[in-house]
């Protein structure tokens, strides 16, 4: 084999064993990709705020992830809920980013959405879709999440 034969078929090997994991790792339908799922339904729980699970809520900018919904203490003290699920590509991996006045981001394709679920960023892979926002209310050491 010549040379130039060689480097071709190394070449296209390289590109082949490079290409074919990519597109199966990118893939919504791998089935070995276990957090994509579908977003919350029904959603009313509550959390008591004097437990260790809620313990990142009692600073402002901290969040915790239960039942496939992030809740967040922002920045003004308020508890905001939304969806742990984007609504791009029904990832769960939104978490809240307290920087620059808070926003909710999805780690997976880099959509970021306001409180309020407003979709912030026109990326290409971002959605133009709002992410779900649920109602909380306190109620002593109590919060309810819900519908």
């Amino acid at each position: 084999m010549e040379r130039k034969d060689f480097l071709r078929t190394l070449g296209a090997g390289a590109a082949f064993a490079i290409t074919f994991p990519c597109l199966g790792g990118c893939s919504k339908d791998d089935e070995n990709d276990g957090n994509i799922v579908d977003p919350p339904t029904n959603v009313d729980f509550t959390i008591d705020l004097s437990a260790s699970e809620a313990a990142k809520l009692s600073d402002n900018g901290g969040f915790i992830r239960k039942n496939l919904v992030v809740i967040v203490r922002n920045l003004e003290g308020n508890f905001v809920a939304a969806s742990q699920v984007c609504s791009h590509e029904q990832y769960d991996a939104v978490v809240f980013d307290s920087r620059n006045g808070g926003t909710f981001f999805c780690d997976v394709h880099g959509s970021r959405f306001g409180q309020d679920g407003t979709p912030l960023n026109t990326i290409p892979n971002s959605t133009p879709r709002a992410l779900k926002v649920y109602n909380t209310e306190l109620n002593g050491n109590l919060l309810r999440v819900f519908e």
